[in-house]
């Protein structure tokens, strides 16, 4: 039995166990908020309650020069990330860039980004840029993912712009 199951195409065989697979899988998001309803960032990122000043933003990474670098330097939630930036920001020396960047890293498995670090949870990223630009936002699109086969579908990053 087993050998006419190898040789010929397996459906007749699980059928008769009574198993079906499918011939495709497509992986889709679902989308399962009402319309119209905002995410609640006190839900998505642990920790204590984020300040509005922060002006916090899930699933994005902002560019800018590193006024500390992240690697080693950890936070234990976005609020505290945030407020680093902010006490940098009242600290920095008249020659030295300002933080008006904050990008953290929520994800228990770590955040991707593009480069050779292998990037931890609780990574606190203090930057400066004179116009904050996106590195990413949401998603990591699909051609993006094409030339970075281990980029995952969702930005893990949380950031933000303070000083705004």
């Amino acid at each position: 039995m087993l050998v006419k199951a190898l040789e010929s195409d397996w459906t007749w065989l699980l059928e008769d166990m009574g198993l079906w697979i499918p011939a495709e899988i497509h992986n889709t998001e679902h989308h399962d908020k009402p319309e119209g309803e905002e995410d609640d960032l006190d839900e998505i990122l642990p920790g204590r309650p984020l300040p509005p000043e922060c002006h916090a933003e899930v699933h994005t990474d902002y560019d800018g020069a590193a006024v500390r670098w992240g690697l080693n330097h950890h936070k234990d939630s976005a609020a505290d990330c945030c407020q680093a930036c902010l006490d940098q920001a009242k600290r920095a020396k008249p020659n030295q860039k300002r933080c008006n960047i904050w990008v953290y890293c929520p994800s228990e498995t770590g955040c991707y980004s593009p480069d050779i670090y292998e990037h931890k949870l609780g990574e606190c990223w203090l930057k400066y840029a004179e116009t904050p630009k996106l590195n990413f936002k949401d998603k990591y699109s699909e051609s993006y993912r094409d030339h970075h086969p281990s980029a995952p579908l969702v930005v893990p990053w949380a950031s933000g712009i303070v000083g705004a």
